[in-house]
């Protein structure tokens, strides 16, 4: 008796069934892929494809002998890194504004969805929305301008209203060491908060009506409708978003620091990615910068994986 191949078969079937399938779906969607193909490609460019400079960490990088004919050099730049007083000043400095802005930046656009969310009025709530997106589309460099002339000790609106209202001399905020981080925190809630009122609004676009009105009928007043419903409607969004934002714990936008940083509060300014222009471009120091740019993504990479299993210890969806 020949023996029967009836589970290959059957595999073989489920396996072109499945193939089909797919390609039916391809093909249905084919829109959807082809709109998917530039963000593939800004990635794959943008992202991907330096990887292969850092190499660069690992070698005495010469520009006239390129990335693969510069001579290796081990750990050399990791060391020297570690052993540099500037990176544990930096290392400080760029963990610190960024807890600032975790405590504070990220709960503000929880805050204004939370409040634009219960606003019933059509107009007001949509001018109050465009005005708070609007900084967000500003560059730095033209918001940095308004922060600085707003905080000048001699001309300042801040500064005239102390005076004028309080008799308080003028405030150097943005020479000041103990101020500079105060203003850096707030001048990235201005430029961030409406525009991450987005995603909350529409989260809570998603919770089912009805248990706002079960929670009415409870006599639920909107503190409590906000607390048991909204809050757990977005609970979800939140966490991602949360796990997102630790991944940048070591990272502070380029920009933003710079227009607003000066010479004299460099001690609580000097970050990352500003000592990275300073010494790796201006002073040609590429494979040193390299390294620390290599640590900052590996611990990047650390706590986005602790945070990612501890939310879904929780009970949340993680980003994987």
């Amino acid at each position: 008796m020949k023996p029967t191949n009836g589970p290959t078969e059957s595999n073989n079937a489920a396996s072109t069934f499945r193939r089909r399938k797919r390609m039916k779906a391809f093909a249905r969607d084919r829109y959807l892929y082809l709109m998917l193909l530039p963000a593939i490609g800004f990635y794959a460019t943008m992202k991907y494809l330096p990887l292969y400079g850092e190499m660069i960490a690992f070698k005495d990088f010469q520009i006239m002998k390129g990335i693969w004919d510069s001579p290796w050099v081990g750990f050399k730049h990791f060391r020297l890194l570690f052993a540099n007083e500037d990176f544990y000043l930096i290392l400080r400095n760029t963990l610190l504004l960024n807890l600032y802005s975790l405590v504070f930046a990220f709960p503000a656009p929880i805050a204004l969805a939370l409040l634009l969310n219960e606003v019933r009025s059509g107009w007001f709530k949509k001018t109050v929305q465009n005005l708070l997106y609007l900084p967000h589309f500003i560059s730095w460099v033209v918001l940095g301008g308004i922060v600085v002339a707003i905080l000048s000790p001699s001309t300042g609106v801040i500064n005239f209203m102390l005076e004028r209202w309080f008799g308080i001399e003028p405030i150097y905020f943005m020479a000041s060491a103990e101020w500079w981080p105060v203003m850096f925190t707030l001048s990235g809630i201005w430029q961030s908060a409406g525009w991450g009122t987005i995603l909350y609004l529409a989260a809570m676009a998603g919770i089912d009506p009805q248990l706002y009105e079960a929670a009415k009928i409870d006599g639920a007043g909107t503190a409590r409708r906000m607390w048991h419903v909204t809050l757990p409607g977005i609970r979800s969004t939140i966490a991602i978003l949360l796990i997102l934002r630790i991944g940048q714990m070591m990272d502070i936008g380029f920009e933003h620091i710079y227009n607003l940083q000066n010479n004299a509060v460099l001690e609580v300014s000097e970050v990352i990615s500003t000592y990275v222009y300073r010494i790796g471009l201006q002073g040609a120091q590429y494979s040193y910068t390299t390294a620390l740019g290599l640590f900052q993504g590996v611990v990047g990479l650390i706590l986005v994986l602790i945070v990612n299993r501890v939310i879904k210890a929780m009970g949340e969806r993680g980003l994987w």
